[in-house]
């Protein structure tokens, strides 16, 4: 009779390391804006580490928390109505990073830094727009390469386990100051180039100071009908 296969041991010096999201902070000095999220990295087998380049994909586990009825109105375009959420909600994914870590023994800590576009097309934005209080479910899944030393002193390197995740409960308020901070009342809107430059003509033909008399210029047309942009009539009233 044939002994089954046994699956090899791993080597004893290879490093097995556990993650943990210590906090989250802005970051303070960076051209656009950006999270920092503080990882402890904790070596719990094998031997020490040369360094990782850790791979950190992060998302947003929308069904972790509850939702007031304003925002669940605010997260229909995202989700649709309410009572359909037990199948529409899914984790949306936010971003994914990659960085070095230098060499440590037992545990090191290490900053991944996320940056936070105001573009309010994309699906993340929409959602932490919409959530002004309470929590934001976040799950850190990490990848990468471990490079350490062998066996004689070699050089060896193995993979971060697809099983090491993390979990963190961000404060929403955290990204609303962040975005304040570069966006103080001002949301971002992206335009098709041919659209951006019909706006501008209209603009100029109507001789409207800047963007936000444009737009609400062509809003108070749309809402009343009336055919004299607030533009002319303002140039109008003036000139009487």
């Amino acid at each position: 009779m044939t002994a089954p296969e046994r699956t090899p041991a791993a080597a004893p010096d290879l490093p097995d390391l556990d993650f943990v999201v210590t906090g989250a902070d802005q970051e303070r000095f960076a051209a656009v804006p950006a999270l920092r999220f503080g990882v402890e990295i904790t070596r719990t087998g094998g031997g020490p580490v040369r360094s990782v380049s850790l791979t950190t994909a992060l998302r947003i586990d929308v069904a972790r928390r509850r939702y007031d009825p304003a925002t669940q109105r605010a997260l229909a375009e995202l989700f649709g109505a309410a009572e359909r959420w037990g199948t529409t909600l899914h984790p949306l994914t936010w971003t994914q990073t990659t960085l070095q870590v230098p060499a440590f023994d037992e545990r090191t800590r290490v900053d991944v830094v996320v940056p936070c576009g105001y573009d309010t097309e994309i699906a993340v934005t929409k959602y932490l727009s919409a959530v002004r209080d309470g929590e934001v479910p976040l799950d850190f899944l990490f990848s990468g390469t471990v490079f350490y030393a062998g066996t004689g002193g070699g050089l060896r390197t193995a993979r971060v386990s697809w099983s090491k995740d993390a979990t963190y409960r961000m404060p929403a308020t955290l990204w609303h100051e962040l975005i304040g901070r570069y966006y103080p009342d001002s949301p971002w809107l992206r335009l098709p180039r041919e659209t951006w430059e019909r706006l501008d003509a209209y603009r100029v033909r109507h001789v409207l100071t800047d963007w936000d008399a444009t737009v609400r210029s062509l809003l108070d047309h749309a809402e009343t009908g009336d055919q004299t942009p607030t533009g002319d009539r303002d140039a109008h009233a003036t000139a009487s």
